[in-house]
């Protein structure tokens, strides 16, 4: 038999591997074929020399409690969360966060001292993600969200937490809507209202809104060419961000842009979030550069991919 022989050029320091003292961050979801969150956070702590390791465990609702119990037993910092565990997973924490406890969906979990605590940064990343790229801040502004699922309801709150004048909502179920805005009013403050589905009431809402926002998979691979609204909507002084991330540029921020519109890209909310959870993770200040060229690089090699989460915005 022939004895095998290491390569000349490959060195005992040239790959790291997990050891017993290797911090885990464990992603819990079911699918996670295709999650782009594996390779950001992995660059990023390889890139920074820290002993981390991220690591997708595929969970079925029925098999949460017993999974969710074994990991914090091991060397787990910290999760990540996402469809169709956010709202489940608050029964086995043991404290939460007063975002996340007013959104009610946890997305990321930090591990100390053997207690875990619930954080919601799919907002705060949606928001951040809105001022870099899209060059304006959401207070005192009027936005106009599409859509009433999980990615709303989380950027919704944190509008509100965040000092936006007015948070209208539309969506093509009206009760759903109101009951999002009425638990808007309620919980943070007077600042939400609900828009009916007709064209005309939608179109003069929007055109009275600084920044329009698609929180639906509409126009998501590989139905590409659906918008969330009609173009007659998109006027020239509107901020357009849409939470889609796969196509890079959706129909709907190819016609904004056309029309003038200053346009946010669905990728750099992952990424924002992403990093919001990196810090809470290791205290330290994540490499945004180096996140968004690994996300990029995963979805360039998977072009099929699609956005894990509630209504597309998971991890």
């Amino acid at each position: 038999m022939q004895t095998p022989q290491k390569p000349a050029n490959l060195s005992n320091n040239d790959m790291k591997y997990p050891t017993v003292n290797t911090k885990l961050i464990v992603l819990l979801g079911n699918p996670l074929g295709h999650s782009v969150s594996p390779a950001m956070h992995n660059r990023v702590f390889a890139k920074l020399g820290l002993d981390y390791c991220y690591l997708p465990v595929q969970v079925q609702p029925e098999d949460l409690k017993t999974v969710f119990a074994g990991l914090t037993k091991m060397n787990v910092a910290g999760f990540n969360v996402t469809i169709p565990h956010k709202l489940r997973i608050i029964e086995h924490l043991d404290s939460l966060d007063p975002l996340a406890a007013t959104i009610g969906a946890v997305n990321t979990i930090c591990v100390k001292d053997g207690k875990t605590r619930g954080y919601n940064t799919d907002g705060e990343g949606f928001i951040q993600a809105l001022e870099e790229e899209g060059k304006i801040s959401v207070r005192d502004k009027r936005v106009y969200l599409l859509g009433c699922g999980g990615a709303a309801r989380a950027i919704a709150m944190t509008l509100a937490f965040r000092g936006a004048e007015k948070i209208f909502i539309g969506n093509r179920t009206l009760a759903k809507a109101e009951a999002l805005a009425a638990e808007i009013n309620k919980k943070i403050r007077n600042c939400a209202g609900a828009v009916d589905g007709l064209a005309a009431r939608q179109a003069e809402t929007i055109k009275s809104s600084d920044i329009l926002v698609n929180c639906t998979s509409l126009g998501m691979h590989p139905r590409n060419e659906e918008l969330p609204i009609g173009e007659e909507s998109l006027f020239e002084h509107l901020v357009v961000a849409d939470i889609v991330y796969n196509p890079h540029t959706t129909r709907l921020l190819a016609i904004a842009e056309a029309k003038g519109c200053r346009i946010v890209h669905g990728l750099g909310m992952l990424i924002y979030q992403g990093a919001a959870g990196f810090k809470l993770w290791t205290g330290i200040d994540p490499l945004i550069a180096e996140m968004t060229e690994a996300a990029y690089a995963k979805i360039a090699d998977a072009p099929g991919i699609i956005a894990l989460s509630d209504d597309c915005a998971g991890r």
